[in-house]
């Protein structure tokens, strides 16, 4: 995990194919059970889908980490949807702020499987008095997130 004060990124290699990979996160159906959350609708580059937190289907102990967060609202604001290669949305990292992050998950096929890099910048549009506390909280979550999208695709291959 990288962190600076505007970015947080993590690189994990998921043991699945390519295709697979990319479907539970483009797909906003399944992204929801190993993120957790219901989407009202699926992810299309350029659109805005709302969503609501719910425990992961995947894993207790994450399910256990998400429950603060059970019924929150949010937005996923989709910016790319780039075939096999990259997802992107912008979302608002900081409940009392307007500012939104961008959150990138770039695929690349290697030996070993599939290299995600899930990045998360912008913090910096974050006010200064919550930057460090958000960046704090969503590295954790993205180390959390990581290990269920791992856990969803090892237990739906």
């Amino acid at each position: 995990m990288t962190t600076t004060e505007d970015s947080i990124r993590k690189k994990t290699v998921l043991r699945a194919p390519l295709e697979r990979v990319w479907s539970a996160i483009t797909d906003s159906s399944q992204f929801g059970r190993w993120f957790g959350s219901e989407f009202d609708g699926p992810f299309v580059e350029g659109e805005a889908v709302a969503g609501r937190m719910v425990p992961s289907e995947v894993d207790a102990e994450g399910a256990d980490e998400q429950q603060q967060y059970a019924g929150m609202r949010w937005t996923a604001h989709v910016v790319a949807i780039e075939p096999m290669s990259r997802f992107a949305f912008r979302w608002n990292a900081d409940s009392e702020s307007d500012a939104l992050t961008t959150v990138s998950f770039e695929l690349e096929e290697t030996a070993d499987g599939v290299a995600v890099t899930i990045t998360e910048s912008g913090f910096d549009a974050l006010p200064a008095d919550r930057r460090a506390r958000n960046i704090e909280s969503n590295t954790h979550g993205w180390d959390i997130q990581a290990g269920l999208l791992a856990a969803f695709l090892e237990q739906n291959p």
